[in-house]
């Protein structure tokens, strides 16, 4: 394209080297200031349904509509097979296409929550997890295990017997004791209430400890009620502590699948938790980081069927009745909070969740079939003040025609604006982890190895730039524009091996651009690798235009 001239009052450029090369480990960050919104509308019978307009849709955020700046409509497909672009043993020696056995497109990591799961439930997922692995588990696919509690993992994998081995290592290992021991007996909900003074729970509280430690009513009531505050400061300290565990390993779970290439989905396994107010925001820090990562998040609510018991568990110290009834709705309540936030989580993200059922292979199966089509909203809040304050959104049909609708529900304000340099690394990130083909740059690559022993070998990834169609800036004698360029080595379970940025800054005289123009620019890029079989990941963008280019490879290194 012809070279655009620097606006009036442009400094001009240094004279100096036409070309500037910089090579950058890649590492990524995951922020960005448009509020995403996954959309899954099914219809009566509960399919996903993808035929759907940008008009057809309706946003608000705190109840003020909003402008859907960028919106499209996703088809869950996955990849079997990466045709080898051509592959020489030696430097500059080509061979012919040769296809390789299939490669990974789908990932999916099971999470689960051994610090809140009790040993019956734990069991009863776990072998339904087992069974639903024989199953579906497809030569492209590949699963992981993770544990809240970090005891028990295992890495992407395709090797079943070691998946069924962790499983089976999987147990129990909550922070706080036994129910039922301590005097008053309170669950993480209750202490939380009596945390912000709740009347009636500090009552009920104090109550049952006026029973349980033989207090007289008449004289001791304060020691009773001191007595259930600290024991609720403990509760809530220990209930927050496993909150805040639970979210964080969620969410480096959610991060380790991001590296992943195609395909990418988490199934938590939990009886639920409590996210109090003051842990909400990383609630939704977890929904933004798999939305922009484009991780589904799925869930299942391992108590199954469950029920509660009028007037309170019978093994469970004997309390007076009407404490017993007010007990038992706390109890009620706290189950109900508990799942509310998985929930959440699996409509934010896309995914499924699946409670009050002791349908387990049922409901991993389910969890499991990603739905076919989503949408993705984006919008640009108007007016937007960056205090971390909670919006609430609410997105709708213009004409629902008994359809259902699945959305998040809010998100939290950023607290300070994203720069460029960040929306730009972000950009990048999400196209090195992508598999779609990206031609706004006509690129080409071409990959070359050479073995110096048995077990270490090096691969060059050359990228080929079709820089007629870049746009130059004109400044003085100079034509600019910088590349970013992008190669990423992932091995056969879709594992990112390394990735490297190189950033070319072109700063050409009209002769060099002229000279360059037909031929292009070649980008070679090295990694130190062993013998096997790898897949290629090449991203390239331009700093003037904008535009992104995206391209895969796969090479074999016998």
């Amino acid at each position: 394209m012809p070279a655009q001239t620097a606006p009036p009052g442009q400094t001009a450029a240094p004279s100096g080297p036409e070309v500037n090369t910089h090579d950058l480990p890649a590492t990524f960050t995951s922020r960005v200031n448009l509020v995403l919104v996954r959309v899954v509308v099914r219809d009566h019978q509960g399919h996903a349904i993808g035929t759907l307009k940008k008009e057809d849709f309706r946003l608000t955020d705190r109840g003020k509509p909003q402008v859907i700046s960028r919106f499209s409509v996703e088809k869950t497909t996955i990849t079997t097979e990466v045709k080898a672009p051509p592959v020489s043993p030696k430097p500059n020696e080509d061979s012919s296409d040769t296809p390789l056995p299939p490669t990974p497109g789908r990932f999916v990591a099971y999470l689960f929550d051994d610090v809140h799961l009790t040993f019956g439930d734990l069991v009863q997922a776990r072998d339904a997890a087992r069974r639903q692995l024989a199953d579906s588990l497809k030569p492209d696919g590949r699963a992981a295990i993770y544990t809240t509690s970090g005891i028990t993992t295992l890495d992407f994998t395709d090797d079943l017997k070691e998946l069924n081995e962790t499983l089976l290592q999987i147990r129990p290992h909550p922070r706080a004791g036994p129910r039922g021991t301590d005097c008053p007996d309170l669950n993480y909900y209750m202490a939380d209430l009596i945390q912000r003074n709740d009347v009636m729970a500090v009552t009920t509280a104090t109550n049952e400890t006026l029973i349980c430690a033989n207090l007289d009513p008449t004289t001791m009531r304060n020691v009773a009620e001191s007595m259930a505050r600290s024991a609720a400061s403990r509760v809530a300290n220990i209930g927050e502590s496993e909150t805040r565990l639970a979210l964080g390993v969620l969410k480096d779970v959610v991060r380790r699948v991001s590296a992943m290439p195609g395909q990418r989905s988490v199934i938590l396994v939990s009886p639920g938790f409590l996210v109090p107010p003051g842990v909400r925001f990383e609630s939704q820090e977890l929904v933004d980081r798999a939305l922009r990562s484009n991780v589904v998040i799925s869930a299942l609510d391992a108590r199954g069927l469950y029920v509660i018991l009028p007037g309170g568990d019978a093994s469970q110290r004997s309390i007076s009745p009407a404490i017993a009834l007010a007990k038992s709705q706390y109890e009620k309540d706290a189950i109900q909070l508990d799942a509310d936030i998985m929930a959440e989580i699996a409509d934010s993200t896309g995914g499924t969740f699946v409670q009050n059922s002791n349908d387990f292979d049922g409901g991993f199966k389910r969890l499991a079939a990603a739905p076919e089509y989503y949408y993705v909203l984006a919008f640009a809040p108007q007016s937007l003040k960056y205090d971390g304050s909670y919006h609430n959104l609410k997105v709708s049909l213009v004409d629902s025609k008994g359809l259902m609708l699945q959305a998040r529900r809010g998100y939290y304000a950023p607290k300070h604006s994203l720069d460029e340099a960040e929306r730009t690394k972000e950009e990048i990130q999400e196209a090195l982890f992508s598999r779609d083909e990206m031609k706004d740059i006509p690129i080409g690559m071409h990959l070359q190895f050479f073995k110096s022993s048995d077990v270490a070998a090096k691969l060059s990834v050359v990228a080929h730039v079709d820089i007629a169609h870049l746009r130059f800036r004109k400044v003085d004698d100079r034509n600019n524009d910088t590349l970013t360029v992008v190669s990423g080595v992932f091995d056969r379970n879709g594992n990112m091996i390394s990735a490297i940025t190189k950033t070319i800054e072109m700063r050409l005289k009209d002769q060099t651009l002229a000279t360059i123009l037909g031929p292009g620019l070649n980008v070679k890029t090295t990694f130190d690798v062993t013998p096997g079989t790898y897949v290629v990941r090449l991203v390239v963008r331009d700093s003037e235009a904008q535009t992104l280019a995206a391209s895969n490879g796969a090479v074999e290194i016998p």
